[in-house]
């Protein structure tokens, strides 16, 4: 009897799990994540995340840890997403170039120095070690259009966590109210998930991604 309270227990956590889910990537990033992280450093740091193939059973590992057992439930939650969606990412994206810039640096289209707009810089990285800076992805496809050989990656900024991304395998919204440094701007975001939220929330107009961009779309933002 007592096996089966046991699991029963555990499938109703993994489906509070799944709900704390899908919470809005602007919530997670502002309430969830920080708190994931204060009762991991603070309670559970013998749990690693990279020894589960799946969120289900980060769960279970996280139930069954002798440290986080007496966790609230919402701990369990926040701790679960924060590993999964932080810790686990931040090692699949290591390989990505730091998006830091100096007071001198400036936009190669429009001049602006980018110092001043952390949150917009974009780049581009050529196969001969020479990389490029830009205040937002409108003035990096304008570039890029004119200059695409030879490029070894282009990166941004994912809206919600500020996580530097490839532009190639990014979800990029069009139309939006949300203004870049120089106005109208193309909005990336890592996930279709989270396109969709801000796309809804942002009354963007259309998810598109890396292939879908054309140089007059590109140049339309500015009307």
């Amino acid at each position: 009897m007592q096996f089966f309270i046991k699991v029963l227990f555990l499938m109703l956590f993994v489906t509070d799990m799944f709900a704390a889910a899908s919470y809005s990537a602007s919530f997670k990033s502002k309430k969830i994540y920080p708190l994931g992280k204060r009762v991991y450093e603070r309670r559970c740091k013998s749990i690693d995340v990279h020894n589960y193939a799946t969120f289900e059973k980060l769960g279970l590992a996280i139930e069954q840890n002798m440290q986080c057992k007496n966790l609230k439930s919402e701990y369990k939650d926040a701790l679960a997403l924060y590993l999964w969606d932080i810790v686990r990412e931040k090692k699949k994206t290591s390989h990505f170039p730091s998006l830091a810039v100096s007071h001198k640096q400036k936009c190669p289209v429009c001049g602006m120095f980018l110092y001043k707009y952390p949150r917009w810089v974009s780049m581009i990285e050529y196969k001969d070690g020479k990389t490029l800076y830009f205040d937002g992805l409108k003035d990096m496809f304008k570039y890029y259009f004119s200059h695409h050989k030879q490029i070894q990656g282009i990166y941004t900024k994912d809206y919600y966590t500020q996580k530097v991304i490839d532009v190639t395998n990014a979800y990029l919204v069009i139309g939006s109210d949300v203004y870049g440094p120089m106005g109208n701007e193309l909005i990336a975001l890592s996930d279709q998930k989270s396109a969709k939220n801000f796309l809804y929330d942002h009354r963007g107009k259309k998810i598109l991604r890396f292939k879908d961009i054309t140089e007059k779309m590109v140049y339309k933002l500015d009307e």
